[in-house]
């Protein structure tokens, strides 16, 4: 296996495994869409997103967006997206992809590497403590949907 960064030539290959993973997250599928949405993301350079791949299959992806913590005054990340595929779980994929991400973030002197995950999620949760990210019981967040 490898894990490699994605150019634009691998968004079709991505699509599939990203609209699974949003069909995973209860959304309607929408392959054309998801397609467009990561081509967007990696032509202007708003997202960085590693794929896990064994010869010409893909296996799993992370994508990862910039931001900037103001009080720290350094470059963070958020780790929106991590899916590997049903039957390659539980084969290292997604801690060699947070691995791919951990390597960016001190790459760029980045101050830290945020996600969030759905509290049901237990398998992620167990891998995001295992590769060690901390649940933080200090700070609230609240969203404003329009």
């Amino acid at each position: 296996m490898i894990v490699r960064e994605a150019t634009l030539q691998d968004v079709a290959a991505v699509a599939v495994l990203f609209d699974a993973y949003r069909i995973h997250y209860e959304q309607a599928p929408d392959l054309p869409g998801a397609a467009a949405f990561l081509a967007d993301r990696v032509r202007n350079k708003e997202s960085v997103i590693y794929l896990a791949e064994e010869g010409a299959e893909l296996l799993g992806f992370v994508q990862l967006y910039p931001l900037f913590t103001s009080v720290g005054m350094q470059r963070a990340w958020l780790l929106n997206d991590l899916y590997v595929w049903e039957p390659h779980r539980n084969k290292g994929i997604g801690r060699a992809l947070i691995d791919a991400a951990k390597s960016l973030a001190r790459a760029t002197g980045a101050k830290w590497i945020m996600l969030q995950t759905h509290s049901h999620n237990i398998n992620a949760q167990a891998l995001y403590e295992k590769t060690g990210f901390e649940k933080d019981d200090s700070y609230y967040y609240y969203y404003l949907s329009l």
